[in-house]
């Protein structure tokens, strides 16, 4: 497997920089040392509880927290070794899904707008025209109807905000989606709905994705591989099936215990979805 995503001895520290002094204040360190990668194509879990460093990672892994030791890897290269255009240009191939689309979705613009305007940003069609077609077809896919183009996110359900949070990320034709806590603010059947469609969208993409959760049966259902967090550091990494049955972390059999795990239904994300 091509490996897309790679951190190598990834630190980061939060309020480093000089001092009124003038000396170097190290700040606190959120990540330490944190050896990870992610394949094409392949959907990794991360969890840990709150504060163990999964968002922090998440968005260093894309460029959106810059590293204090370390480096991040993208298609091999290296984000620190980019300049700011450089970086915009490469942000079209990674993008992220919010867990709350209504911090992440201008509350004044339309549906059209926040979908068209990406699209034209990064040159990927000519004109506005090209740009709705795309819209529209991607609308489709992720299984929202043409008139929420002339809405407003707070007309929308939060379903249909997620969908719309989803369609902002594929419409650009990513390799790479972090999507952070995106159904932990949904119901199960929603949950569900949302969940087939980035499974469904990862396979006919060939869209790696990062998961960040911190419900392990989403994760469990979900994803290729699991990475376990505790205090920044990763404590337990492997394919779900292996980790799931046969944890070696003292803190990963501690996780499952204090969220249930139940049998997993095999149709849970082949059902036929219902409206959002």
């Amino acid at each position: 497997m091509t490996m897309l995503v790679e951190a190598r001895g990834l630190e980061v520290a939060y309020g480093a920089g000089r001092s009124l002094l003038g000396g170097v204040r190290p700040g606190v360190r959120v990540l330490h040392g944190i050896d990870m990668a992610i394949g094409a194509g392949e959907i990794v879990g991360i969890v840990g509880e709150s504060g163990s460093g999964k968002t922090t990672l998440g968005r260093a892994l894309i460029g959106l927290v810059p590293a204090s030791e370390g480096s991040v890897r993208f298609d091999g290269t290296d984000l620190a070794s980019l300049s700011d255009e450089a970086l915009r240009r490469l942000r079209r191939r990674m993008q992220m899904i919010f867990q709350d689309p209504m911090s992440s979705l201008n509350p004044r613009h339309t549906i059209r707008r926040i979908l068209v305007e990406p699209i034209l940003l990064h040159g990927l069609e000519p004109d506005r025209a090209g740009a709705e077609r795309r819209v529209r077809r991607v609308l489709e896919r992720v299984g929202l109807p043409a008139f929420v183009l002339d809405r407003n996110p707070h007309e929308l359900s939060g379903g249909q905000r997620q969908r719309v949070g989803i369609a902002r990320a594929v419409v650009l034709e990513p390799d790479f989606v972090l999507a952070d806590e995106v159904v932990s603010g949904l119901d199960v059947s929603t949950q569900a709905q949302v969940l087939d469609l980035l499974f469904s969208l990862s396979r006919e993409m060939g869209l790696a994705i990062g998961f960040i959760s911190h419900d392990l049966s989403v994760i469990r259902a979900f994803c290729d591989r699991v990475v376990v967090m505790r205090a920044g550091r990763i404590v337990e990494e492997g394919a779900c099936e292996g980790v799931f049955a046969a944890p070696r972390e003292a803190y990963t059999r501690m996780l499952m215990d204090a969220i249930p795990l139940p049998e997993i239904d095999p149709g849970w994300l082949a059902r036929e979805p219902e409206d959002a």
